[in-house]
């Protein structure tokens, strides 16, 4: 088995810390990405940590995952309600999935209703900000046994 935990961020996530700040909160991706990392090195894994804002490259990335990682934690930002594209991508994966939202979509505008990871996730986590990176680093590892 992979010892690579892959952490995928989507559209808009390169903004944090700046982008709507009353709802995404002020920490930066980076500031995530460094916290994430800290938790992955100390359960002897490596980080694969990405965001991109196309769509396209976001599925190459998760099937990639699928071929390489242990787990996969997907922020698919507002790809979540569009696209049938990376569902398909996260049904090719065999290994935990782990959805991930810093807001609450569900509690939300009613767009945000629609949602094509949840049924290719192994989980979800949504609404605890930041935190909710600890939160999915951690029950991956609890996942894939770490």
């Amino acid at each position: 088995m992979s010892k690579t935990l892959y952490i995928l961020n989507g559209p808009n996530l390169n903004r944090l810390g700046t982008r709507q700040p009353e709802i995404y909160g002020t920490v930066t991706l980076d500031e995530i990405k460094g916290c994430c990392a800290e938790l992955v090195s100390a359960a002897g894994l490596d980080l694969v940590f990405r965001q991109s804002n196309a769509e396209g490259e976001l599925v190459s990335q998760v099937q990639q995952a699928a071929d390489s990682a242990s787990a996969l934690i997907i922020n698919a930002g507002a790809y979540t309600h569009t696209s049938i594209a990376l569902h398909d991508a996260l049904k090719l994966m065999s290994q935990p999935v782990i959805e991930l939202h810093l807001s609450n979509p569900a509690a939300r505008e009613v767009f945000r209703q629609t949602n094509y990871v949840a049924p290719a996730a192994t989980a979800s986590i949504c609404g605890f900000g930041a935190m909710g990176y600890e939160m999915a680093v951690t029950a991956a590892l609890k996942l894939v046994k770490i």
